[in-house]
């Protein structure tokens, strides 16, 4: 291309390409070879390894700067090449012989300086060429080869101009010229000469350009498909004279507007925009991000408009009288708006979104009026529906979401038989008529989204008269009782159904038996356990099933067998699956079933599984096989462990006896009440002074103390271990051990200590008190059970031949006796 500049250093950088092996990385390829990404692999050639069938390219970000003749390989099936910023300088003749069958050419970001005159004229069949931030100067480039081109995007140089080279006159099929971003400050009339002679349904984008004026006539006369001057004037003065200078053309589609706020920009001038009126548009796009103290005359030039898009505008009221409108989008406007389109009897679509506030005044009389959303506008709408869309008989499509609360009237749909698609999730839903016959209007229903409307359904046929209906959203509500098993009674035809976040716990096996055509079921968030409701023969239809993030840890394979024989798509993950041997054969089902499992990878191990991370997929089978192995041994083993324990009862059952006698009397400790105060426990060799000094002391003290005796006490004809346990241990608050030689060599006090200190261990209660009526040996000691070690941890009492000893031991007796339990 002779606009390029001969820059010094070509001859350097071609040795270099000649010389350089380009050690790299292969390039990546799909399934059928058909598309090759070579994509910031370092390579300086193109790697002979790529097959002749390959159609797309992709070698951006790569190290090229010299494209000679037989820089790339015969790809003649060749189709699009990518050679984004792959720092190109020098194009040379022919250079792309080898490809000569390429549609299109990316050559974005490369600072090119110089093209030789057929550098790019061998690309006869090229369609699409992008030149993007490629330093370029001017629209006139040696393209008069390529006469099949299409669009040509120049966008983001140096470009001053969009005057194009006269050959282009012949490009017949061309459409696009993209001049975004340049620096065209100026159109002239000669400047669009070409333009006009072209007569082509072309698309000129000149957004972001520096635009200070138009010519008057510039564009006279001119037809484009579409116009895009979106943040091109540099000046709201700019602007309104520029859209003045564009009088006379003939624009499908306008695009208008700012990309990026400036605050300190303010619009003073209402009527900024009169030029509009000079322009013969069909389609207007307007973003508007500046700034107003006041209403703008947005509309008054859009009279003739088939198709408005206005995004942040300024509107205020509307009271246009369109000619032909037949769409309307407003979405986020900047005032309040003050909707008044009655009449619009050409009016087919109606979007109105995320504008706050909004005033609904004489919306009605629209009969070809056939879609409607205003979601997101936070609408408070009382005694919905009819009473704001009369005289509107073919609305098939109402969005209502995303508002604050609607109050439904007894028949809202009345003269509103042909919706097929109602939307009113996120919007809190109230009404009078609390079991849903409000939609018995609405037989032609296929699509309703009533997820989140805060809505209870009862045990009734709430959707008997959607026969048509095939996809319901719900999600988001409550079911009191077992209502899931009435709602759906007669919807027949419904094919998607949405349950999920329903804090559902059970689902009743009767709850889908009209529902014969259902495919999809979504039951995500709920609390299920259990499957068993999939496993009827009604749901034959189903293919997809979602269960995720519910409380399932396990599922019996009897279910899994018979779950539907078409279902191809099920979600378990995010439930608290229980990770152990005892569940290998759903681990199995899992494993095996990976094509059927949704998200498999988010199938993890939430029950007896240490580590959180662990996958079901990943669980050690093998692990639980050696494991049945090992419990097959420890069956073994048990059978042996028995047999020697019942040896080792038969040989101890006087222990195990006494065991469960101290049982018994500890079970009926809890309703029996003391008969003494203390059980003395003591050799019949030490009766002697018992009878003489204790129970002397004791019993015929102030207060008396009731002391249980054995030989006085116990009850005749009884066993002396049941009398012990009852009559001694339980029927007694405290027990009283006289230690001394005697009761060492004693086997019954002995005994009767061991039970004591049983009794304690189950009572929790300090009520053993000790007296050493003589030394004892330690040794000895250690005879009797828990004796030696209660020495050490316990306070005892010590009698003594001394009676002012005496005196403070028998104190110390009695206190310790008569307090606590």
């Amino acid at each position: 291309m002779s606009v390029f500049c001969i820059a010094e250093g070509i001859l350097p950088l071609m040795v270099f390409i000649l010389i350089q092996n380009g050690n790299a990385e292969e390039c990546t390829k799909d399934v059928y070879n058909r598309y090759y990404s070579c994509e910031g692999r370092n390579l300086t050639y193109i790697p002979t390894s790529i097959p002749s069938s390959v159609e797309k390219l992709d070698f951006s970000f790569n190290w090229l700067p010299s494209l000679q003749k037989h820089l790339f390989p015969p790809l003649y099936d060749l189709q699009v090449l990518d050679l984004t910023r792959c720092q190109i300088q020098f194009i040379a003749d022919d250079a792309f012989h080898n490809v000569k069958n390429v549609t299109t050419l990316i050559l974005t970001g490369n600072p090119i300086s110089y093209t030789s005159p057929d550098g790019l004229n061998s690309l006869h069949k090229l369609k699409r060429l992008v030149l993007a931030d490629t330093g370029l100067l001017s629209l006139s480039v040696q393209l008069n080869n390529l006469t099949k081109l299409q669009e040509l995007n120049v966008g983001t140089n140096m470009i001053q101009t969009i005057a194009l080279p006269r050959f282009m006159i012949n490009f017949k099929d061309f459409c696009v010229l993209d001049l975004h971003a340049n620096k065209i400050s100026s159109l002239k009339v000669d400047h669009t000469a070409v333009l006009r002679e072209m007569k082509g349904n072309i698309t000129l984008k000149l957004s972001s350009n520096p635009i200070l004026h138009i010519e008057p006539g510039a564009f006279k006369d001119i037809y484009l498909k579409e116009l895009n001057i979106q943040s091109t004037f540099v000046s709201f003065d700019a602007m309104r004279d520029g859209l003045k200078g564009l009088g006379g053309l003939h624009v499908g589609k306008l695009l208008i507007g700012l990309y990026v706020v400036d605050r300190s920009k303010v619009i003073y001038d209402a009527n900024y925009l009169d030029g509009l009126c000079l322009i013969n548009f069909r389609e207007i796009y307007f973003l508007q991000k500046d700034f107003s103290d006041s209403e703008i005359n947005v509309l008054q030039c859009m009279v003739n408009a088939t198709k408005i898009i206005l995004k942040r505008a300024t509107i205020g009221s509307m009271h246009v009288s369109f000619h032909q409108l037949k769409e309307l989008y407003i979405y986020r406007s900047r005032m309040p708006i003050v909707l008044d389109l009655s009449h619009l009897h050409t009016l087919e679509k109606l979007v109105l979104n995320d504008s706050k506030p909004v005033y609904l005044h004489g919306m009605n009389d629209m009969p070809k009026l056939q879609h409607v959303d205003l979601s997101g506008n936070q609408f408070n709408l009382v005694d919905c529906c009819s009473r704001f869309f009369t005289g509107m008989p073919n609305i098939h499509t109402l969005n209502l979401s995303f508002n604050s609360i609607i109050y439904l009237s007894n028949n809202p749909f009345a003269g509103l038989d042909s919706i097929e698609i109602l939307d009113i999730h996120l919007t809190t839903l109230r009404s009078l008529n609390a079991q849903f016959k409000f939609f018995k209007s609405l037989k032609r229903l296929r699509y309703l989204d009533i997820s989140h409307t805060d809505s209870t359904f009862l045990r009734t046929m709430a959707f008997r008269y959607l026969i048509s209906l095939k996809v319901l959203k719900m999600a988001g509500n409550r079911f009191q009782g077992d209502a899931l098993s009435y709602i759906f009674k007669n919807v027949t035809s419904l094919e998607r159904l949405y349950l999920s976040n329903c804090g559902i716990q059970n689902i009743d096996r009767r709850a889908f038996e009209s529902l014969s055509n259902l495919r999809h079921l979504f039951l995500s968030q709920n609390k299920l356990t259990v499957l068993d409701f999939a496993t009827q023969s009604y749901l034959k239809s189903l293919t997809l099933l979602d269960v995720g993030m519910n409380s399932i840890f396990s599922i019996p394979l009897h279910t899994l067998k018979n779950l539907p024989t078409n279902l191809s798509n099920l979600d378990l993950s995010f439930n608290p699956i229980e990770c152990s041997c005892s569940q290998i054969d759903f681990i199995k089902w899992l494993v095996n079933h990976q094509q059927l499992l949704r998200q498999s990878a988010n199938i993890s191990c939430k029950i007896l599984s240490q580590d959180l991370n662990l996958r079901v997929i990943d669980f050690d089978i093998e692990g639980c096989v050696h494991m049945r192995r090992l419990t097959i041994a420890l069956c073994v083993f048990a059978v042996t462990f028995l047999v020697f324990v019942s040896l080792l009862i038969y040989k101890f059952q006087f222990y195990l006896r006494y065991g469960y006698i101290l049982l018994r009397g500890y079970r009926a400790s809890r309703q029996q009440e003391w008969s003494y105060d203390a059980f003395v426990i003591y050799s019949s060799k030490d009766e002697a002074w018992v009878m003489d000094e204790l129970v002397e002391n004791l019993e015929n003290g102030n207060p008396p103390i009731h002391l249980c005796l054995h030989v006085r006490d116990f009850e005749a004809g009884k066993a002396i271990t049941s009398n012990i346990i009852d009559e001694g241990i339980m029927g007694s608050r405290k027990v009283i051990v006289v230690v001394s030689k005697h009761f060492i060599e004693s086997s019954w006090c002995r005994f009767e200590f061991e039970v004591a200190q049983s009794w304690q261990v189950m009572e929790r209660n300090a009520n053993i008190i000790i007296i050493i009526l003589e030394e004892v040996e330690e040794e000895k000691s250690k005879k009797v059970f828990g004796l030696h070690k209660h020495l050490k941890n316990n306070t005892y009492l010590k009698w003594s031949g001394n009676p002012i000893n005496n005196m403070t031991f028998w104190i110390r007796l009695r206190k310790a006796v008569i307090t606590g339990n």
